[in-house]
């Protein structure tokens, strides 16, 4: 068949078989097929889906559009996380130095953020100096010699997975269950880690929005992964308020930091110990519980995971000063409390307006190649349960320009919503997908 047939069959929900979806890929991915007649099979998936058969397939062929990153030279267990993206979520600048401090090696690659949602890429940028651009031979030695290393998305790198996700953006087929899990684990099979550990976000600030979408998302995802004959666990979490206090990136890298010293927000401090209790174990570097726990913790008190920070920070060409002294990051120049007005209980906070309103401060990407500016952001001084008095401060907002702050300052305060009795907040951590199936965390 030619890509007008197979579009077709698609469009009529018939499962397109492996051979078909490698002449695909391959062929969006050389240049005879068309960006218009993708975009029509990719409106069909969305309307029709794809067969786990279909997705499995999907996800090899985009894997092996490009170079496959062979890690066997470095010693040991390699071990890779992803986050489905969230706001607040600076979880791997605290992780992966605690994960390599106790001597597992994270070889990662990371993206820019899309929308209102942050990406590793663009906070590590916001250190002066550091570079995410590193040849496989630069990224291959750095993990070896130090336990860790971090690269954007490579040109070589699942070249099929960057341009058909351009195209996704424009052709409004983002959020399909199918295209999310094979766009994904596309690039952690070509990344060439043992281990990956996937944060699957659920709430008003992640992708999926519903619970049971994320749940299903994170079972195609691990079932991705175990085919290809990798170790994989899937947690879902909260994303129904921001991941700690701050949101933008140079503050969020402030508050990474603090969380290396010791002086964390509690839910990230949690989700960071959780994920590599998880990772050690799966590696095979202990099998108890409670030891990997333990050691997750002690990297922090010890300041091993701190020292690991800086050494990472100065391998990849930035200042490891920022370890010690954060006023080297970039800083907004203006910095605004949002006083308010009300009193009650925080109920619940729509997080993704929060994302938007960073975005309105300049702080965040319509499009991954769009200019943003590394300094402005949010820290939100109360979160979801917490007592809100007439005249606390609610956020501070970083920023260079005041109109936009005040654009973003009425997006803030619609986002927060108050109830006159106490609230609990919803639970961190929902469900854990593994080998052993799905269970309730």
């Amino acid at each position: 068949m030619g890509i007008r047939e197979l579009i077709e069959k698609k469009r009529d929900g018939r499962e397109l078989s492996g051979d078909e979806i490698d002449y695909i890929i391959q062929g969006y991915v050389g240049g005879q097929i068309p960006d218009y007649q993708m975009s029509a099979l990719l409106m069909a998936i969305f309307f029709r889906g794809m067969s786990e058969k279909e997705t499995e397939e999907m996800t090899l062929s985009m894997a092996h559009s490009g170079e496959m990153l062979d890690l066997s030279a470095v010693k040991g267990c390699k071990a890779d996380k992803h986050s489905t993206g969230g706001v607040g979520d600076k979880t791997t600048l605290v992780l992966a130095p605690m994960l390599a401090a106790c001597g597992l090696t994270v070889a990662k690659m990371s993206g820019r953020g899309l929308g209102h949602t942050g990406g590793t890429i663009d906070k590590l940028e916001s250190i002066p100096g550091f570079s995410t651009r590193l040849s496989m031979e630069q990224f291959t030695r750095q993990a070896g010699e130090i336990g860790l290393a971090l690269t954007g998305q490579t040109e070589n790198l699942v070249p099929a997975d960057k341009k058909i996700y351009n195209l996704r953006d424009v052709t409004g087929t983002v959020e399909q269950m199918s295209l999310i899990a094979s766009s994904i684990m596309s690039k952690k099979l070509a990344s060439g880690a043992d281990v990956i550990l996937l944060d699957v976000k659920t709430g008003s600030g992640a992708f999926m929005k519903e619970e049971s979408e994320a749940i299903e998302l994170a079972r195609q995802m691990t079932a991705l992964g175990l085919a290809a004959g990798k170790e994989t666990v899937a947690i879902v979490t909260d994303m129904d308020q921001p991941l700690g206090h701050a949101v933008g990136n140079a503050l969020e890298v402030r508050e990474a930091i603090a969380a290396l010293h010791g002086e964390g927000p509690k839910d990230l401090m949690e989700l960071c110990y959780v994920f590599g209790t998880y990772l050690l174990e799966v590696s095979g570097r202990v099998t108890d519980h409670e030891e990997a726990r333990g050691m997750m913790e002690n990297s922090i008190k010890s300041g091993a995971a701190l020292q690991k920070f800086a050494q990472w920070v100065e391998a990849q060409g930035g200042d490891p000063a920022v370890a010690e002294n954060t006023d080297l990051l970039p800083r907004a120049s203006i910095v605004m409390d949002l006083i308010t007005e009300s009193s009650g209980f925080i109920e619940h906070i729509d997080c993704e307006s929060i994302g938007r309103a960073c975005e309105r401060l300049g702080g965040g990407r319509s499009r991954k190649e769009d200019a943003i500016d590394l300094s402005v952001g949010v820290v939100l001084h109360k979160k979801v349960g917490d007592r809100l008095e007439n005249g606390d401060v609610l956020a501070t907002m970083h920023g260079n320009d005041l109109d936009s702050m005040k654009e973003a300052k009425d997006i803030l305060f619609g986002a927060c919503h108050l109830s006159r009795t106490p609230v609990e907040p919803g639970k961190l951590i929902r469900w854990v997908v593994s080998k052993n199936g799905i269970e309730k965390y």
